[in-house]
């Protein structure tokens, strides 16, 4: 059982996400007003704030949303959770369609301490069922 930390959007491409305090999650798009859904296969992104620490270890200032991320989790190691895994919160669904991406050319945290988490720690997922996530919520993989 874990917990969402914060909630992430933008309106474009390319910045980084900033918090709100809580999203609307449609069926074959994503997060209502975010950048980065759509129907495809990785319409919500997910990073957990475990992650974000590492990087902090190594001497970057981050807050939820700098690796693109639209929920922020505490409590599941969400880069082991194979795809096709589902997770709940409230009445939302999301099943995972891929873990890690490729990070692109200059990413900024990359050029900064030779490392970025979201290749390997970040995860993606579609909308199974849709709903209102908020801050705090309890999130549980199904």
């Amino acid at each position: 059982m874990g917990k969402i930390v914060s909630l992430n959007i933008s309106s474009k491409k390319g910045v980084n996400k900033e918090p709100v305090e809580a999203v609307e999650l449609r069926v074959d798009h994503g997060i209502e007003g975010d950048a980065h859904a759509g129907k495809w296969h990785r319409q919500v992104s997910l990073l957990a704030q475990e992650a974000i620490d590492f990087m902090r270890a190594k001497g970057l200032e981050l807050e939820p949303g700098a690796f693109a991320e639209n929920i922020t989790t505490e409590g599941i190691d969400l880069a082991r959770l194979p795809v096709g895994t589902r997770l709940r919160a409230g009445e939302v669904e999301l099943e995972v369609t891929q873990i890690g991406k490729k990070c692109h050319k200059g990413c900024a945290i990359f050029q900064q301490v030779g490392d970025c988490i979201m290749p390997r720690e970040g995860i993606f997922a579609k909308v199974i069922v849709p709903g209102t996530l908020r801050t705090g919520d309890t999130l549980e993989v199904v």
